[in-house]
């Protein structure tokens, strides 16, 4: 099995879990010396094997493959983990910097897809699986989410284009989607304030004038509440994940969240004023209004 984006959160957690199941487990992460790779070294039987790669470096995931094509040999590799993501997200889309969309782009989609098109001839041989670690926000339109949504669309289109197109060759192509889970950075204050910082700095003039400082303060304080509501228990992912690899009949999307089912059933099924409620308020639910937008109404109000 290779599963990316093992520094920490679900990738950590799962290959530590397969790794305890007896599985030979290739566990990717950006830095071999960092925390999460030590924590794995230390915890994890000496059959799972540690490799850097940075999925949007070619050369990294060049190696990577080199490694996986030398100790699989013959069998091929029967699982591909497709987890590593980042979400870097401030404020409406309008906002939200081109950096963010281009950074969100260059490793949920582009990364993930150089990966998968690099090991897929080791899955195909090996009629394995190829599990993605997806997100709701690339199917549903969540407020202050557009950046991180859209390239999960991507993926998600991408995903399902090669359920089809490999379903000749044996191979199965699974979808997890989780709800909201504290993973990564998403609870680092001082990550998200530093963030917030840079955000400020590159607004320009004209977009402060529209928005207003409270109104980009309040979208901060809700998305920090958010962060802070998320759930500490992986393991219904980690379950997902296990069973998308190892099932006869595996699923071919996953829903690992509480609540998430039903979330999906009123975004997919309800009428869409309903939906669009629902979504605002599942979300990050601004009670203050831009700056111009309250200088309208107090137009509108003068006698």
């Amino acid at each position: 099995m290779l599963l990316a984006g093992c520094d920490s959160g679900f990738g950590a957690a799962t290959a530590s879990h397969l790794d305890s199941l007896g599985f030979r487990v290739f566990a990717s992460v950006l830095d071999v010396e960092g925390l999460g790779a030590k924590k794995l070294q230390q915890t994890c039987s000496q059959r799972l094997r540690l490799i850097q790669m940075d999925i949007t470096k070619p050369e990294d995931i060049k190696n990577a493959l080199s490694v996986a094509k030398a100790e699989t040999g013959v069998k091929g590799l029967w699982g591909l983990v497709n987890n590593a993501g980042i979400c870097v997200n401030f404020g409406d889309a309008e906002l939200s910097l081109m950096s963010n969309y281009r950074g969100c782009m260059e490793i949920n989609f582009f990364g993930t897809l150089e990966v998968t098109k690099a090991f897929l001839p080791l899955v195909r041989h090996s009629k394995g699986r190829i599990v993605t670690v997806s997100s709701p926000a690339g199917e549903h339109p969540f407020p202050s989410l557009a950046a991180y949504g859209a390239s999960k669309a991507a993926l998600n289109l991408f995903i399902n284009s090669l359920r089809h197109e490999l379903k000749h060759w044996g191979v199965k192509i699974c979808t997890v989607l989780p709800g909201s889970y504290k993973t990564g950075r998403i609870s680092n204050i001082d990550y998200w304030e530093q963030e917030y910082g840079c955000f400020m700095e590159a607004l320009s003039p004209e977009l402060m004038q529209d928005y207003g400082e409270e109104y980009l303060l309040e979208t901060k304080k809700l998305f920090l509440e958010q962060a802070e509501l998320a759930n500490e228990d992986l393991s219904p992912v980690i379950a997902s994940i296990t069973d998308a690899l190892l099932s006869v009949k595996p699923q071919t999307r996953y829903y690992a969240g509480k609540g998430l089912l039903l979330t999906y059933f009123i975004l997919s099924y309800m009428p869409l004023p309903i939906c669009d409620i629902f979504s605002q308020r599942l979300f990050v639910n601004n009670k203050v209004i831009p700056k111009g937008l309250r200088k309208q109404q107090n137009t509108h109000k003068a006698p």
